[in-house]
């Protein structure tokens, strides 16, 4: 562990070259960050709260300029579609809170917060009307369905979805569950839940009017190449679905069937080089916008694993893996260009930038890594202020 200051921490930019990026990241092209972190002594948090940067559009450099203390574990965070409001859910809380966004400064001013019916949320998705924020209880095992107002504050949960309910005559190793993930498929109609503890994939019919989870035909996918599914992720244009595995670090990919809402495994690659012997676990996935290359980190290991995929299946290749120059890589992230991808080194407090190569998948190190204590989540406002 490094040991970290807070002040020091906030104000360091380590930049290529040693020149500063501070005047070209004020221009009305840079767009903004935001970080959560872990914060508490039972998650070895060294972090305070959400911190808000500004992103240089050329460089991808990062550029502290708000920081929205007294929060505890901020671990994952969500824009609204419209850009003017910031959600999170809190590791080990029970609640979820949100922020007003202007667009112009990137500056956060708390609304207000809610509870989501279970415990430990990790991770949050809204619906395609902006109406609905779910979240996945990952200690409580249930998915919590809250309404959100037009002035972007939240309400208490609506509904309370309970995993362990459906399990149906099927039995895993584990007898708890474990939701890491809440991920809407490209018509909104279904819900799909990576579901650690119960080693299988949760799908749902996802009503839009009432905000209504219901269980499909076949309610979940279990099958032997899973190993506590974390996260997954959608091909952006074809009928694909690619599931990280945290425990055995490999991805599998699948079929999607966008009718009946099911999943067909069809292959599994690892996340790691078989010549690596000690412990890894596989945390974050990430997709190129084109489809054509596809990203995952790797905590132990301390990777990214980088894969081409076929244009017509969407199998995994290995390209290969660059080093995240930090330890526990629990996050990476492409920012809304897709130029750049960031990793957020969670034991080695610092994110790290890499430039994209869209027709190789490349990943280049730019030089720029910023301090952040405890770096969990980031979210990255989309469109450009006025």
């Amino acid at each position: 562990m490094i040991a970290c200051n807070r002040r020091d921490l906030l104000k360091s930019v380590v930049m290529a070259g040693g020149l500063g990026v501070q005047l070209s990241a004020r221009g009305a092209n840079a767009g903004y960050a935001y970080v959560g972190c872990f914060t508490t002594a039972e998650r070895q948090g060294r972090g305070d709260g959400i911190d808000v940067y500004r992103m240089e559009p050329e460089t991808g450099a990062l550029t502290h300029v708000q920081h929205v203390g007294n929060l505890m574990n901020p671990s994952f965070l969500i824009l609204s579609r419209d850009q003017r409001f910031l959600y999170s859910v809190h590791g080990d809380g029970t609640y979820a809170s949100s922020f007003a966004v202007d667009r112009n400064t990137g500056y956060l001013t708390s609304l207000n917060r809610a509870a989501t019916g279970g415990s430990n949320g990790v991770h949050l998705a809204i619906d395609a009307s902006g109406k609905f924020l779910l979240v996945a209880n990952y200690s409580t095992g249930t998915v919590g369905v809250l309404h959100l107002e037009p002035d972007g504050k939240i309400q208490d949960h609506v509904q309370l979805m309970a995993l362990q309910s459906h399990l149906g005559s099927q039995r895993v190793e584990k007898s708890s569950s474990n939701p890491h993930q809440i991920v809407f498929d490209p018509s909104g109609r279904f819900v799909l839940v990576p579901d650690k503890g119960l080693n299988r994939v949760f799908v749902f019919h996802f009503d839009s009017t009432n905000g209504r989870l219901t269980p499909t035909g076949q309610s979940s996918t279990v099958d032997p190449t899973f190993s506590a599914p974390r996260h997954l992720a959608f091909h952006p244009s074809r009928p694909i679905i690619w599931v990280l595995n945290e425990s055995a670090s490999t991805a599998t990919t699948c079929r999607w069937d966008p009718a009946h809402g099911t999943l067909q495994p069809l292959q599994v690659v690892p996340t790691l080089p078989s010549e690596f012997k000690g412990h890894s676990t596989a945390a974050e996935i990430a997709v190129l916008s084109n489809g054509r290359f596809v990203y995952s980190s790797n905590r132990g290991h301390d990777s990214i694993a980088i894969y081409s995929t076929d244009p017509n299946t969407g199998l995994l290749k290995s390209v290969g893996w660059v080093p995240t120059q930090g330890n526990g890589p629990r996050f990476i992230s492409l920012d809304p260009s897709q130029r750049f991808l960031y990793a957020a080194n969670e034991l080695g407090s610092t994110i790290v930038t890499y430039r994209v190569d869209p027709e190789t998948g490349h990943l280049t190190p730019t030089g720029h890594k910023v301090a952040s204590p405890s770096p969990v989540t980031i979210t990255f406002l989309t469109q450009r202020p006025a």
